[in-house]
């Protein structure tokens, strides 16, 4: 096999020049003589490294003083639990949109936290768009608005921030994070599992406006509370430190790539690349997404002829095309399109999948 290129919805593909560095440091990090996983995360040569990656995630951001950033273990849906134990008594109400698989489980995770008010819901249409914003029933003393501004499996995603009014803005962005720049002040909360477009899984980045850490929540375990891990600067236990440090190399490569402004405009032609493919392609292919509600990230797809697929995903594997078999839940084809992903990837997809259709057709 030549050059391959990965199109996984996660764990997704890493940037080339960030995985070379870990190489080149992975039996010697700093001069140390050992790697960064064998670092005490208590020691001088980590405590730089965090406070640098830090600095350089609130730089592409740009962050304000009065939002604390935390990096912390599990994944996504570990925080669609913690985040309800963390913002909300068990009085209280939150309001969910529901907009796709992981926005419906997130609401379905809070239940036994609060009252889940499921304030929007494409459903019922399969999510094939994103909830009429005149339907939302959004209740103004709710304890947070929770919302998915992409979901990976359907491929739905929202190309501005909703408006809440006062209520605080509560976003899980596992799937676009750093895709583009966006104004932090808009949310109270926004966390993402590492996976995608940040770095391995295991580590999750959360951005928390410093207020919201000091409601009482509920009685729990120290470990499970936000304000804690904030004031102990993420390492209320050992941290996840090989993945800390990735996440800071690849802060670093996208300061190099000219920022979240250069990725955006990146982001939006690999899509539009992609989507024009579909299009052109006379029926051969089809997403079934609205336009306007249409995924920058992930790009899910069918073949005009079901019978086809298990040639499609073969042929596509053996020219180096990796892991464009669709979520089990949809089946057909999907293409993720993450910030490491580079044009170069998607113009060979949209080669491979044009003479498919010609030798197919």
């Amino acid at each position: 096999m030549g050059k391959v290129w990965n199109f996984s919805a996660g764990p997704a593909a890493l940037p080339q020049a960030v995985l070379e560095q870990a190489q080149r440091e992975l039996l010697d990090w700093q001069g140390s003589g050992v790697s960064v996983m064998e670092q005490s995360h208590r020691g001088k040569r980590f405590i730089a490294m965090a406070e640098q990656t830090e600095a350089d995630l609130r730089e592409l951001l740009e962050i304000p003083g009065d939002y604390a950033v935390l990096f912390l273990q599990g994944g996504a849906t570990q925080h669609f639990a913690q985040i309800p134990m963390n913002l909300a008594g068990p009085e209280d109400t939150a309001d969910y949109i529901v907009s796709g698989h992981w926005s419906e489980k997130a609401a379905g995770e809070a239940r036994p936290y609060l009252r889940v008010n499921v304030a929007a819901s494409s459903q019922a249409d399969g999510y094939l768009h994103l909830p009429p914003r005149g339907e939302w029933r959004l209740d103004p003393q709710a304890a947070y608005v929770h919302y998915t501004p992409n979901e990976t499996i359907h491929g739905v995603e929202f190309h501005d921030v909703p408006q809440v009014g006062e209520v605080p803005l509560v976003a899980d962005m596992s799937s676009n994070i750093l895709s583009g720049p966006m104004d932090v002040r808009r949310f109270g909360l926004i966390y993402a599992g590492a996976q995608k477009n940040i770095g391995p899984s295991g580590l999750v980045v959360m951005i928390v406006r410093r207020n919201l850490l000091a409601r009482p929540g509920r009685p729990m375990a120290r470990i499970f509370r936000y304000a804690e891990h904030a004031a102990a600067g993420s390492m209320l236990n050992t941290p996840n430190t090989f993945g800390w440090y990735l996440a800071g190399l690849t802060f670093q490569w996208l300061k190099g790539q000219g920022g979240l402004a250069a990725m955006a405009e990146r982001n939006r032609a690999k899509a539009a690349l992609l989507y024009g493919a579909i299009d052109d392609s006379g029926g051969f292919y089809r997403n079934p997404i609205a336009p306007a509600s249409r995924s920058r990230m992930n790009v899910p797809f069918t073949l005009h002829d079901g019978t086809l697929d298990a040639a499609f995903l073969a042929e596509s594997e053996a020219a180096g095309l990796l892991a464009l078999k669709g979520h089990k839940a949809l089946g057909g084809m999907r293409a993720s399109l993450y910030n490491a992903v580079p044009v170069e990837a998607v113009e060979a997809l949209v080669a491979f999948m044009r003479d498919f259709a010609r030798r197919h057709g």
